[in-house]
């Protein structure tokens, strides 16, 4: 019997990981561990497949670190995060009219996160002037409302 370096756990002599704490036991499993982890960073956003490289923000289908974005795409985020949170707090202020509803899905839509969280089930995130435009009509219908009404 052999025993874990990471947790002193007793193993069996042909263990490639420990069950206790995961770790691996050979080279060729920590090599294997590796590799699997590198394929997971790819596949939850690390690999851009081309074109447009803005991560959560610019139409790719990669994450890019913030460090990693353009002035103009951080301006981008910064500005979409500012626009959602102001007519989401705005518009909840206003909750009893009919046309705050419009505004507080207009600030949702307009969240950097939310292109993330549609890209399951539409299959790939929604490009930045889909958010604009969706944002544009939903609080120019909201505004109509509010002053309509």
């Amino acid at each position: 019997m052999k025993t874990c370096p990471r947790c002193d756990s007793s193993l069996d002599d042909e263990a490639r990981y420990c069950v206790e704490c995961g770790a691996p036991q050979t080279e060729d499993a920590a090599e294997e561990l590796d590799e699997y982890v590198r394929r997971q960073a790819q596949q939850t956003g690390g690999g851009s497949g081309g074109g447009d490289n803005a991560g959560d923000d610019g139409g790719g289908s990669g994450f890019v670190p913030t460090e990693e974005l353009t002035d103009r795409e951080q301006l981008w985020r910064r500005g979409c995060y500012v626009a959602g949170y102001g007519t989401t707090v705005v518009a909840l202020t206003l909750i009893p009219e009919i046309g705050a509803f419009l505004l507080v899905l207009a600030g949702i839509a307009i969240l950097p996160p939310v292109r993330r969280l549609t890209a399951e089930p539409l299959g790939s995130p929604l490009k930045r002037e889909v958010m604009a435009g969706l944002y544009a009509v939903l609080a120019l219908l909201g505004v109509a409302l509010l002053v309509l009404l």
